[in-house]
């Protein structure tokens, strides 16, 4: 070997790394705050602008639901589903199943905008899976934390 090449090692621990998180540079940097900029302004959009209008009962939240025949039992459910999703996207070994757990919502979100609300807002629900998406891609590596902590729970 020459001077200038270094022997590349991989040990279990970096390769459970994700690879956004692995880059020391500065576009990994820039890539890794994004990520988590996304992150909290979805988690903040779950929480604040969705989830709490449904918990509070606001009467355009609670329109909707009567509208659907869901109610207020309906209202509740979906409201603590986002709210449950906002914060687990903050939490880093709950964030990639937050992210699909929250576009299987939305995909229930487009197909109630479509059925009852003639598909007046169904852009919304399937815009916010295209980030969800990202998110639960680029931190899939969190599911072998949580899988391990499950495991060692059971």
């Amino acid at each position: 070997m020459s001077e200038t090449t270094v022997p590349v090692t991989r040990t279990a621990a970096s390769a459970a790394a994700p690879v956004i998180a692995k880059s020391s540079t500065s576009r990994g940097r820039r890539a890794r705050i994004a990520l988590r900029t996304l992150q909290v302004v979805l988690a903040l959009f779950y929480v604040i602008a969705s989830a709490l209008p449904k918990l509070i009962a606001h009467p355009s939240a609670a329109e909707g639901f009567d509208k659907m025949g869901w109610g207020s039992a309906g209202m509740y459910t979906i409201g603590a589903l986002e709210l449950a999703g906002g914060i687990a996207l903050l939490i880093p070994v709950l964030q990639s199943v937050a992210a699909v757990a929250l576009s299987g919502l939305m995909v229930g979100a487009f197909v109630v905008q479509l059925t009852y609300f003639d598909g007046e807002n169904a852009a919304t629900p399937l815009i916010l899976i295209v980030p969800l998406a990202l998110i639960a891609w680029a931190r899939r590596r969190h599911n072998e934390d949580l899988l391990r902590l499950v495991r060692r729970r059971a």
